[in-house]
């Protein structure tokens, strides 16, 4: 994990059922004065010759949770490193609750990369959770999380201790407090890796792909514990292939593909109401892909 430490916040949602009978995010009422946390204007990003982001427009508010979907190698993790400067995006402007990102003027003449100090300071209040979860091996589940406390932002070893077993309990895990990482299973090794980036603090939540590591047995509580944060009002932006909690706990939902946002917006108009053959295309091939075996012997009619 690294810490580098739209639409508006709402009132309470309107919902509908899933096939699963859990309630889907529908359409909620909107504040127009709420300045976005993270804004993306005409961001880009290339490769050598190859633009893998193209004219990205985005804004994400106050507890929104904003779930990217998309095929593998439309740009989705690209544009989510670039919200934290992982990637260093070179079109366009990201924004974190009203300061640039990455860039400073240079005389008039463009712009050059702002000093690692000051991208340091505008991302502190960024969190990021990778599809791997990137613990420390030597250390125990305390140790990872309570490491970042003490070298990073220099807290006691009791305060660093005390906020770190705080969010270890937050994600279920207090009793795995000393064991190591090869102690664990993946599930719980990426929810110590939650609870490393919960422990700094973070006004905003990366998440990249979380359980695409995971067995599927395993799945079912990291998304709990992210469940648990959105319900909290954490800002969140999330990488997904899950679509079930896309369906139920995104505010936004943004398809990409080839490097551009394609469609956008509530959860029911994605999965229910998608208008864009692309859109179409690709969750029918979700769907196809997830489908359970069917008997396709015809039963007769009672």
């Amino acid at each position: 994990m690294s810490n580098f430490h739209s639409t508006p916040t709402a009132a309470p949602h309107s919902s509908v059922l899933n096939e699963s009978g859990e309630a889907m995010k529908t359409s909620k009422t909107l504040s127009d004065n709420s300045e976005p946390m993270l804004k993306l204007h005409n961001v880009g990003k290339s490769f050598g010759n190859l633009r893998v982001l193209k004219g990205i427009d985005l804004q994400v508010r106050h507890s929104e949770v904003v779930c990217l979907i998309g095929p593998s190698g439309s740009g989705k993790s690209t544009l989510l490193r670039s919200m934290a400067f992982l990637e260093e995006y070179d079109e366009g402007e990201i924004y974190i609750e009203g300061q640039l990102l990455g860039w400073v003027p240079e005389n008039g003449k463009g712009r050059k990369r702002a000093p690692q100090s000051q991208i340091n300071q505008v991302r502190r209040n960024v969190g990021m959770v990778f599809q791997q979860f990137n613990l420390w091996p030597h250390m125990t589940a305390l140790g990872n999380v309570s490491e970042a406390l003490l070298r990073v932002r220099k807290l006691s070893a009791d305060d660093a201790r005390q906020r770190a077993m705080a969010m270890l309990d937050k994600v279920g895990l207090a009793h795995k407090a000393a064991a190591y990482p090869a102690q664990l299973s993946g599930g719980q090794q990426q929810r110590v890796a939650i609870a490393r980036a919960l422990a700094m603090e973070p006004h905003i939540m990366l998440f990249d792909e979380p359980t695409s590591a995971l067995d599927p047995e395993l799945v079912g509580e990291v998304l709990q514990v992210m469940k648990t944060l959105a319900k909290e009002g954490m800002t969140m932006v999330v990488v997904t292939h899950e679509m079930g909690f896309a369906a139920q706990v995104a505010d936004s939902v943004v398809f990409l593909d080839q490097g551009q946002v394609v469609a956008q917006g509530t959860p029911h108009e994605i999965f229910h109401n998608a208008e864009q053959p692309r859109l179409q295309q690709f969750l029918q091939n979700y769907l196809d892909r997830n489908a359970f075996w069917q008997d396709t012997k015809e039963v007769s009619p009672v």
